[in-house]
């Protein structure tokens, strides 16, 4: 007897979805630029009287989702703000519709739109385009990484090179609840004195792209999301990061690290170590 298989349909290729990715990033980045005058008109909150959710977030998903799904109908989807959809093209689509709400409520120049392109349980294609400044970081698997910015030639990116850890310069985040910010001061002020200096710019996305940029050596951060990450981690990655979890988990699981490889061993050591 002959078996009848059912036919897999062909997978994009990583700079299609980039392309599809980038247009739909551009689209919400007007949307959420000209919303920010009226950023906090209409604020609602989440997890955490801190975590804060605005119209233009919803809007910008709308936006984003409409956009991808009007491109490819029999994609898949997930967002932040609620979108969740099940494909059948092996495709799904992760976004962000601002990382960095509260940057944007405060008129803070950090705050992204993140869409990635997942095939078949993997990040092949992500823009993270800082809506502020106009930077858009792009990568696609085996592409690399490359920085667009206004009045600059495209240019691409690679982690930076530092020679130890206490000359490591390292980006973090911190959770929504009390208590967990609490138990992640105590591992900063311990972490401090041991690498040339923190920064908390406030946008998971925009910290992993800094990493790639060789803006920061490293970042760290405990309970993200796949939204928060997706794009920026592959940025990360195709310049040249380690990006793992913890204790060398898959990325997420339950932290997401991107530490440049001339400190990788020692840095992710010690997050290990002050997280125990």
């Amino acid at each position: 007897m002959t078996s009848v298989r059912a036919a897999v349909p062909d997978r994009p290729a990583p700079g299609a979805l980039l392309e599809l990715a980038v247009a739909a990033a551009r689209e919400a980045a007007v949307l959420v630029a000209h919303g920010r005058e009226s950023a906090g008109d209409q604020v609602t909150t989440k997890s955490s009287p801190v975590d804060v959710v605005t119209a233009v977030d919803a809007a910008s998903e709308e936006l984003l989702v409409r956009r991808l799904l009007d491109a490819r109908p029999e994609d898949g989807v997930l967002g932040e703000e609620g979108a969740a959809r099940e494909g059948t093209s092996g495709v799904r689509w992760i976004v962000d519709p601002i990382d960095g709400t509260v940057n944007f409520l405060y008129d803070i120049p950090a705050y992204a739109v993140s869409v990635a392109a997942e095939v078949d349980g993997v990040v092949r294609a992500g823009a993270v385009l800082n809506v502020a400044t106009g930077e858009l970081f792009t990568a696609t698997s085996g592409g690399g990484a490359w920085l667009e910015a206004p009045g600059r030639p495209v240019r691409r990116l690679a982690v930076g090179t530092p020679p130890s850890l206490d000359r490591t310069m390292v980006a973090t985040g911190f959770g929504y609840r009390v208590e967990q910010r609490r138990a992640q001061g105590a591992v900063v002020a311990e972490l401090v004195t041991r690498v040339r200096d923190i920064r908390r710019f406030g946008s998971a996305a925009l910290d992993l792209c800094a990493v790639a940029a060789g803006r920061v050596d490293a970042y760290y951060e405990l309970d993200l999301n796949p939204w928060d990450h997706a794009a920026g981690a592959l940025v990360a990655a195709e310049a040249g990061a380690d990006v793992t979890g913890l204790d060398g988990a898959p990325v997420g699981e339950p932290m997401v690290i991107a530490v440049a490889p001339s400190v990788a061993g020692p840095f992710r050591a010690l997050v290990s170590e002050l997280h125990r």
